[in-house]
């Protein structure tokens, strides 16, 4: 077995590990969310915790480690008689990315079921993490129908399993943790709302701090049992620590003064609901008890505010989360002057965040003076040279919406047309390997003309392997939505280009919610760039986007060839995922020898590969040349202006796009 790296090895990361201890004092808090940047520690951390976790009692032999204390009664290994039990460590059990429905809550046997009538269920990740930790590493790149079960789970406390009238129970409670990186992709908000707590990781920019992170790193790697033997003594303290914690948790007072800073806090912020609320009380609790205090005091409200708050807040799509800390500190002190306060002097609201993290407040400061994603500071000014600096884009607005024709068989979301796991059924086939999916009426069916043959004397049915069906459903799937958009001199008028990248931001908006993967190509002067190579973080896109300047000439083949090289590249790496390419120009071109003739044999080659595409017509004023119709007959696809993009007269526009393809 491989030997974790200690916990308490772990440099800097402070807000993370005091997240990870809450939960581990208070696993009532909710769980956490670690959101940062690739090589932070993340998974580091969250899989050295598990070591510090005090052993669980379990009933032997229960595959749902029930307390032998209290059994579940409704255990499926059941029912229990009260006993001593067993004693293990706690586990921490991890969820793959493309893990199956099936992986995660449980399986039925269905030919057992169907055969014998029996109940024959294996348990899934769910039941082995009953009492432990669940791990999702990536959690924002899982397919959302698993995302709703964990987090029902989570929710809930139990697992429920209905397939085909065989219902099956289990609890399941865990300390819920998740990890991802912002730039491959958000959570759905209502998602956000469900882990407990929430901290911002990335990698410490202070030399010294850096290099005791190699040195740490290169000593555990040389001889990992050894560098774990020199922290055991701070392990086994931080261990006793969290069995202190958790003993003296039931006794610590939460005060008035305190629930009413909790209220006034969750109100000043405008968060929704009070889930808010109720987390924000249990994760002072734990501060206090993880402190040794029986008291909260305002500094363990200030605290449980900055990790239980951030992703909570009322946000626009494309905006971090975060927490003004100024606006915090006023409504503390606002709301501060309790007469139950057990200590007045001992936890201002200028307190510095808490006990465990002494250095919040200057980090505070420059997050609350930190500007709102796309936010400029001034008008754009001319830089000379025919280019502009990067111009405000409008205000977004929804759009209708852009699909592609056919069925796909891509990754699950909300855009086109496909055959997925879940979603209406449409017929049924044979199983190609497992079966997920069971089509009764079909099997029946399938099973019925050889019951005589099979000797089948009594009401049961006999069911072979070959008898079962796997029912098919369509669903919706998400695209990779490129965008090719011109950023030239012809596009540089200061209202125009302010237009079109609103209208790009609003189709940005529109594949977030829809769960695609978007890419940026941008094209002017002589060349095109990939501003931002296919990725789920529509985030990233939206920030390019907002500092995309303009000016020179449109080298419109340059842009079509590149987004034409991604699309080959892509459909290497994710070859069921269907594209739609959005392209965004007047349609001008030029440039070199013949740039109208050489951009209409690029946008040729589109058309060739079966690419469903979308031009979005920017030419403005009284004479129109129709260059960007042009280019999406060339295309295959289908123009629409910038003012059609938002208006009624398109519904069903891109239906028709490629219809050679139906």
């Amino acid at each position: 077995m491989t030997t974790p790296f200690p916990f308490t090895a772990v440099v800097g990361q402070d807000d993370l590990r005091l997240a990870l201890l809450l939960n581990a004092v208070s696993p009532a808090v909710g769980g956490v969310l670690v959101r940062g940047e690739k090589g932070t520690a993340k998974s580091t951390a969250v899989r050295a915790l598990s070591a510090l976790l005090p052993e669980v009692a379990v009933v032997p032999g229960c595959r749902f480690s029930c307390d032998p204390s209290a059994p579940d009664p409704s255990c499926p290994d059941g029912p229990h008689e009260p006993g001593p039990g067993t004693r293990r460590p706690a586990r921490m059990v991890e969820l793959p990315v493309g893990a199956s429905e099936d992986r995660l809550v449980g399986a039925l046997d269905i030919e057992r079921a169907l055969a014998e009538g029996v109940k024959a269920f294996e348990p899934g990740l769910l039941a082995d993490a009953h009492r432990g930790i669940l791990y999702v590493d990536e959690v924002n790149l899982l397919h959302d129908h698993l995302v709703d079960l964990l987090l029902d789970a989570a929710a809930m406390g139990a697992s429920y399993v209905e397939r085909e009238g065989v219902s099956v129970r289990h609890a399941a409670r865990f300390l819920l943790v998740g990890t991802m990186n912002p730039e491959e992709g958000e959570l759905r908000p209502q998602l956000l709302d469900r882990f407990g707590l929430t901290v911002e990781v990335a990698a410490s920019r202070e030399p010294d701090q850096r290099v005791e992170v190699v040195r740490r790193r290169l000593a555990y790697d040389d001889d990992p049992a050894g560098f774990a033997a020199r922290w055991a003594d701070e392990e086994t303290s931080v261990r006793q620590r969290i069995v202190a914690a958790r003993e003296l948790l039931p006794s610590v007072r939460l005060g008035d003064g305190a629930l009413r800073q909790i209220a006034a806090t969750c109100a000043a912020f405008e968060v929704d609901g009070m889930r808010a609320d109720i987390v924000m009380a249990r994760t002072a609790t734990a501060l206090a008890a993880w402190a040794g205090r029986t008291d909260v005091l305002a500094e363990d409200v200030r605290q449980a505010a900055l990790l239980a708050l951030p992703h909570r807040r009322r946000r626009n799509p494309f905006d971090a989360p975060g927490l003004d800390e100024d606006k915090l500190d006023q409504t503390l002190e606002e709301f501060g002057e309790q007469d139950d306060d057990p200590d007045p002097d001992g936890g201002g609201p200028g307190g510095g965040g808490g006990q465990p993290s002494p250095d919040a407040g200057p980090q505070g400061g420059d997050t609350g003076a930190r500007p709102e994603a796309g936010e400029d500071d001034g008008a754009p000014q001319a830089s000379g040279g025919g280019e502009q600096t990067a111009v405000r884009a409008a205000e977004p607005f929804r759009t209708k919406v852009l699909s592609v024709p056919g069925i796909g068989e891509g990754a699950a979301g909300r855009r086109s047309r496909a055959r997925t796991e879940h979603g209406r059924t449409t017929g049924a086939r044979r199983p190609r390997g497992a079966l997920t999916k069971l089509h009764l009426a079909a099997t029946v069916q399938a099973a019925a003309p050889h019951q005589r043959a099979r000797g089948r004397s009594g009401p049961g049915l006999v069911v072979r392997r070959d008898d079962l069906r796997q029912a098919t459903r369509e669903g919706r799937e998400g695209n990779l939505v490129l965008f090719v958009v011109d950023a030239s001199g012809s596009m540089a008028a200061r209202q125009r280009m302010s237009a079109v990248k609103g209208a790009v931001l609003s189709l940005l908006l529109d594949a977030y919610q829809r769960r695609d993967k978007v890419g940026l190509v941008t094209f002017r002067g002589s060349a095109a760039d990939v501003a931002l190579p296919p990725t789920s973080s529509v985030d990233a896109a939206a920030a390019r986007l907002q500092s995309l300047p303009t000016g020179g000439r449109t080298p419109l083949a340059a842009g079509l060839l590149r987004a034409h090289d991604v699309l080959r590249v892509e459909r290497l790496r994710d070859p069921a995922r269907r594209p739609l390419v959005v392209v965004v120009t007047d349609g001008r071109a030029t440039g070199g020898p013949e740039p109208v003739a050489l951009a209409g044999r690029a946008a040729r080659l589109f058309a060739a590969d079966g690419v469903a595409s979308v031009v979005v017509d920017c030419e403005s004023g009284p004479v129109r040349l129709g260059l960007a119709g042009q280019l999406a007959g060339d295309l295959g696809g289908t123009a629409v202006t910038l003012d059609e993009l938002r208006a009624e007269s398109i519904a069903g526009l891109v239906k028709d796009v490629q219809r050679r393809a139906a």
